[in-house]
C-alpha cells in the first residue's frame, strides 16, 4: 500500500501545492477512487489549516495512505489543538469546508496529537471498476 506525508507553510499558497501534489501521488498510485473529491477534500482540509490554525514556527502536514480495501485516508495536521465545528448553515461565502468534506467522505474525525496540535481525518472509499 501507498503512505505519503509532507509539511507546508500555514499560507493559502500551500493549497494549491497541496491539490497538486494529491492529484499527481493518486493518479500515480492509480487510485481507483474519485481522484477529484480526494483532491476537493484536500483543498477544504489544507484550507481550513491555513486559515484558522496558523502558529509561529509552525507548519501543517499533509499525510495520504491507501487503506488494503482501496480506501483513502487524508490527514491534516496542525498545531492548534481545538476542534473544527461544522456548520450546517455558512455564513456569507465561508464555513462551508468541513460541510462539504463530511458530504464526500465515508467518515469523517479528528483527534488530539500526542504532542502538539491535532489531526483532521477523512476516510475516502475506493470505486469499484
Amino acid at each position: 500500500m501507498h503512505d505519503w506525508s509532507m509539511g507546508y507553510p500555514m499560507t493559502l499558497p500551500s493549497v494549491r501545492l497541496a491539490r497538486l501534489h494529491v492529484r499527481r501521488l493518486l493518479t500515480m498510485w492509480n487510485w481507483p477512487g474519485d481522484i477529484g473529491d480526494a483532491v476537493l477534500v484536500t483543498s477544504e482540509l489544507v484550507a481550513n489549516a491555513a486559515r484558522h490554525a496558523k502558529v509561529v514556527g509552525h507548519q501543517l502536514w499533509l499525510r495520504l495512505a491507501v487503506l488494503e480495501d482501496g480506501g483513502l485516508v487524508i490527514d491534516v495536521s496542525d498545531p492548534v489543538r481545538a476542534f473544527p465545528e461544522i456548520r450546517e448553515e455558512p455564513d456569507g461565502e465561508g464555513g462551508r469546508g468541513l460541510l462539504v468534506v463530511a458530504q464526500l467522505a465515508a467518515e469523517l474525525e479528528w483527534f488530539l496529537r500526542a504532542d502538539v496540535g491535532k489531526t483532521v481525518r477523512a476516510r475516502l472509499t475506493a470505486m469499484t471498476r
